[in-house]
């Protein structure tokens, strides 16, 4: 595991949907617009908010929403060029912002320069065997069929058992670590084969073994996908889940299973933990209560793994995910060009400020284990302990004060409690850090 990835909090970006960029595109004639720089003005609110990483969604030429790449050495003309991403990489490099970069390598899109050899040559395509054809479907738009990713027809799976594939791979992950990114979040990477991930991070760890890679691994059993991978992490999609049920439901027994679960893949691999992405609906339209938002980012930052804050949750955006074309633009929405522009929820801002930074200056939580302490329907108490370090987190979603007995002297560190001669009162729908 590296180290470094114990002290980082992500802020975890659409570029495409961040500057508003065309839908589609933009015709090969076109001059590249160079949206990237005007990411400036956002690394000191990055920086204030509490984060020193960047997880950026695809970058790179697509035909439209960015997971259709076309073109893995080039920027997206929609975000500018080459130019303007090394710019970015190095305004980073100077703050001391850890970035990485999606790698969509399950499947690219159909303008993909080996398809569209395929297209033309077919059979004779030096590309052929980079994808898996069945040249006898002949009645279709292309006159053969090909595995795409979950049904969809422009997203064409790669052949990941084609050396070559594999060869593409990793001098793609090379080629942007050398320009001093340093990670990859592997897009789908639970539609890949384990064997493939292996071959190339393998690879990769040769030339740069201080890499972070972190696979998209929606459900499943995590430790085993981190060892058969190769991975350094996965996405915590699972504890995800259980926060904003058991808030929602008032049932803290599933979040406190998640949590337990939790421990135990920590032993394995440092999870990345998170309340929102690009690919679900926002927290705060999750969660039934506004109240609970706060409850929510409470256990993010005092938990176990390596926490990241999708673009707006801060602000108290919300959108939600539908099922239908165009249902993901509202979660993916354009942010005004300087944080001066900004319109969100101050209050909001102010509590993943502190809680954040709570985060940062503790990173030990990084390795802790948790531990229940209370815990009811609508009540929880953990502690939070690595080495001599420890917390004490309190949430209450009942109507009624909860008081903290403890048999130590303790400290509000964050939060609300009021101190009694029996304890510490939490109350309705809020909670307490202890110390």
């Amino acid at each position: 595991m590296v180290d470094w990835i114990r002290d980082t909090v992500w802020w975890h970006v659409y570029p495409l949907g961040f500057f508003g960029a065309e839908k589609n595109s933009l015709p090969a004639d076109a001059a590249p617009v160079a949206r990237l720089r005007s990411f400036e003005p956002w690394l000191d609110y990055i920086t204030d908010l509490g984060c020193n990483g960047i997880l950026l969604a695809p970058l790179f030429s697509s035909d439209s929403h960015g997971y259709d790449t076309t073109d893995f050495y080039n920027l997206d003309s929609r975000l500018g060029t080459n130019a303007d991403l090394i710019w970015f990489i190095e305004r980073c490099r100077e703050r001391n912002f850890r970035v990485v970069f999606d790698g969509v390598f399950n499947h690219v899109g159909r303008s993909f320069g080996p398809f569209q050899d395929v297209k033309h040559h077919r059979q004779g395509s030096r590309f052929a065997s980079w994808f898996l054809i069945d040249w006898n479907n002949v009645h279709n738009e292309d006159g053969f069929s090909y595995a795409n990713f979950e049904g969809h027809h422009r997203l064409v799976k790669l052949n990941h058992h084609n050396p070559e594939v594999v060869d593409y791979v990793v001098n793609v992950m090379n080629h942007w670590l050398g320009f001093g990114i340093d990670g990859w979040r592997l897009d789908a990477a639970y539609a890949v084969p384990s064997i493939f991930w292996q071959q190339v991070l393998d690879r990769v760890r040769q030339k740069f073994p201080d890499a972070w890679m972190l696979g998209e691994i929606i459900h499943g059993d995590y430790s085993h996908a981190v060892r058969q991978g190769h991975l350094e992490s996965v996405t915590q999609y699972e504890l995800w889940k259980s926060i904003w049920s058991a808030l929602n439901d008032r049932n803290f027994f599933e979040l406190s299973h998640a949590l337990n679960r939790n421990n135990d893949f920590n032993n394995v691999f440092l999870p990345n933990v998170f309340l929102g992405n690009h690919d679900v609906t926002r927290i705060a339209t999750e969660l039934k209560d506004d109240r609970d938002v706060e409850l929510a980012l409470a256990v993010l930052c005092t938990i176990p793994g390596t926490p990241s804050i999708y673009y707006g949750d801060e602000q108290l955006w919300k959108a939600r995910k539908e099922k239908r074309p165009g249902g993901d633009d509202d979660i993916r929405p354009a942010f005004p060009a300087n944080p001066q522009q900004l319109h969100g929820n101050p209050v909001t801002y102010e509590r993943y400020r502190q809680l954040l930074w709570l985060r940062r200056d503790n990173a030990w939580i990084a390795s802790a284990r948790v531990k229940m302490i209370t815990l009811t329907n609508q009540t929880l108490v953990y502690e939070s302990k690595f080495e001599a370090n420890k917390f004490l987190v309190a949430l209450n979603v009942s109507d009624s004060e909860f008081i903290v007995h403890s048999s130590s002297e303790l400290s509000l560190i964050g939060g609300r409690a009021n101190h009694t001669t029996t304890g510490w009162a939490v109350p309705s729908h809020c909670w307490a850090i202890l110390r």
